[in-house]
């Protein structure tokens, strides 16, 4: 096919100088008319980009061409054959690619006309999202909104060519499952012929992925949609589509070595970013110890620290039942954070408590007598040792007039919690350096955790995750010292995907079941058709899923996925262009035999 199809010769956006003199076909639409009488200008716009026509007065179709041009209006298609010709002196235009050309008119014929658009189809524009969604054809015609999406499909180019020129074979899964655990709800799909039974559209590809490794396929990879029913958030959908790879006989640094030449080569050639390899590593220990969570954002300091031995034995009754309850204390310094106003600092305790803490300490560090013995203006100030204040400071490494936060309670969550108060107030001080790219491998995960609430170990990535030679010994007598071999890889703070090398002996594999409370008849009626696959010779291997739509929204510079989805849902889940999800009559659900339960008021 003519790269733009057999009505133009030429895209709008793709004119210079150098055509100078040549004819050309445009087709596009008109994002602006400008009629001044005797001549009339229209920016045409298509997918490559948008260009000035000019038709003026003359005679004959030089009127019919102008006559043409004041009838037409925004967002009308239109078809125009004309010269190129380079701008008089002084009309350049620098804001557009174009801008040192225009297009004069000999022929302007009309395609298509259009109503009056809800919205302007321009870049900056203060539409309800929801409107935009409702209308999401037109919002794709804004360039910003587009460009996007024209990333994502050249990131999606990029992966492919990288897991073809390393071997991987693109093979595809199904879509139509049986339901099995994987930490979220599915969406099931009754099935007609088969009364009374559900399919399950896939949370990932996971067991079809290691079977196929069980197969001798040895390399695979999938671009695949992917659906999980859970709550909403900006970095979230319902359904939604990740980079699947699995490998056979490889370990985690053949696999870290792979995903770092994709990552190079898709910084390298969409944003023109040279990365540095090899990526940062840390434990998931250590990624908690310093950071607070286990997507660490490393582009800049605020480190947490602990602060047990400091407060260990102290008259402050929240830090000594902390520890002695075999929690912590963590704080963390914020440079400068002297000057602010005693409404900020109770801004930042009542950010605490959304999140769930009882309060939050704070302290600024001011001049004493001697510069080894700083004070500490804090609400607590009067309860602790002038020794605490001077290894506090020491602790934290802070200087007179920073501010240091620190908190108490059960570790992981007062990790979190300090974790999100240091993203918080870097981004809140303007502390996170523009236009850094801080990738971090995070490792040597916990194998399980421990579920208050159903009384039973859970899986901290999935269940075919393999444990660490060293775990395997001992692994039943305490599961939550065990360590697996997952990994994640973090952005900036955000998570881009995880994987693991998974369990390639059925033994193994059982055992973990074992752990999970999964049972011998569950695990036979569930995952029978895996257990039977790693008792045929199964090769050790591994793998990762990567979140397309994330790495898209980065690479693009949006902030939430619905910006990198061509039709996304709402936070609802739902599709104000189609009105999904939508009732299904009578006659339906019949063939089905389902019937509904009266709606709850």
């Amino acid at each position: 096919m003519k790269p733009y199809g057999s009505l133009r010769t030429h895209g709008a956006g793709t004119l210079r100088r150098d055509h100078d003199g040549d004819e050309v076909v445009l087709g596009g639409w008109v994002d602006r008319r400008r009629d001044h009488g005797g001549v009339a200008f229209i920016d045409l716009r298509d997918a490559s980009g948008v260009v000035q026509v000019v038709a003026d007065a003359g005679e004959g179709e030089a009127d019919e061409v102008l006559a043409a041009a004041h009838d037409v209006r925004a967002e009308w298609v239109v078809r125009v054959r004309g010269t190129v010709r380079s701008r008089p002196e002084g009309m350049a235009n620098p804001a557009l690619d174009t801008g040192e050309v225009e297009v004069a008119a000999d022929h302007l014929e009309v395609l298509s006309q259009a109503e009056t658009p809800p919205f302007p189809i321009e870049d900056r524009v203060e539409a309800d999202e929801i409107l935009r969604l409702s209308y999401r054809y037109l919002d794709l015609r804004r360039p910003g909104v587009g460009d996007a999406l024209r990333t994502r499909a050249q990131i999606t180019s990029i992966m492919r060519r990288v897991m073809e020129r390393n071997g991987f074979l693109d093979i595809e899964t199904p879509m139509l499952t049986r339901s099995t655990p994987e930490g979220a709800r599915d969406f099931l799909v009754p099935s007609r012929l088969q009364r009374g039974e559900f399919y399950a559209l896939p949370q990932s590809p996971q067991l079809f992925k290691q079977l196929l490794m069980v197969a001798g396929m040895e390399r695979y990879y999938q671009i695949v949609r992917c659906f999980r029913d859970e709550d909403l958030r900006a970095d979230r959908q319902p359904e939604f589509t990740q980079l699947d790879v699995e490998a056979s006989f490889v370990d985690e640094d053949d696999l870290f070595a792979l995903f770092e030449e994709l990552m190079v080569e898709l910084w390298r050639d969409v944003l023109d970013v040279e990365l540095n390899v090899p990526f940062a590593r840390l434990t998931f220990d250590e990624a908690m110890a310093r950071y607070g969570t286990d997507a660490p954002d490393t582009r800049f300091g605020l480190r947490l620290t602990d602060l047990g031995e400091v407060f260990r034995g102290s008259d402050v009754g929240i830090f000594r039942s902390a520890l002695d309850g075999g929690g912590s204390v963590i704080g963390w310094r914020l440079p400068g954070g002297g000057s602010l106003t005693r409404k900020q600092f109770d801004d930042w305790v009542e950010f605490a408590k959304r999140r769930g803490a009882k309060g939050l300490a704070w302290g600024v560090v001011e001049p004493g007598e001697t510069t080894r013995r700083p004070t500490l203006r804090s609400p607590l100030a009067k309860f602790m040792a002038d020794d605490e204040v001077t290894a506090l400071v020491a602790a934290t490494e802070a200087d007179v007039g920073d501010a240091i936060f620190f908190g108490a309670g059960p570790t992981i969550q007062t990790q979190e919690l300090m974790g999100a108060l240091r993203v918080a107030a870097a981004r809140e001080h303007d502390l996170i350096p523009a236009g850094k790219w801080a990738f971090c491998w995070v490792t040597g995960w916990p194998l399980v955790e421990w579920n208050t609430d159903a009384s039973r170990w859970d899986a901290m990535h999935h269940p075919f995750t393999a444990p660490t030679d060293e775990s395997l010994e001992g692994l039943e007598d305490d599961p939550g010292a065990a360590r697996a071999r997952a990994y994640d890889l973090a952005l900036n703070g955000t998570e881009l995907g995880g994987g693991s090398i998974r369990i390639h002996r059925r033994e193994v594999q059982e055992r973990v079941f074992a752990i999970l409370g999964i049972g011998q008849e569950e695990a036979r009626e569930k995952f029978g058709f895996l257990l039977d696959g790693l008792s045929y010779g199964a090769p050790p291997h591994g793998g990762i899923a990567f979140g397309l739509d994330r790495i898209a929204m980065l690479m693009a510079g949006k902030g939430s996925l619905r910006d990198v989805i061509a039709f996304p849902k709402t936070q609802s889940g739902s599709d104000p262009l189609t009105h999904a999800p939508a009732e299904v009559d009578d006659g339906q659900l019949r063939e089905l035999g389902l019937r509904l339960l009266p709606r709850e008021k």
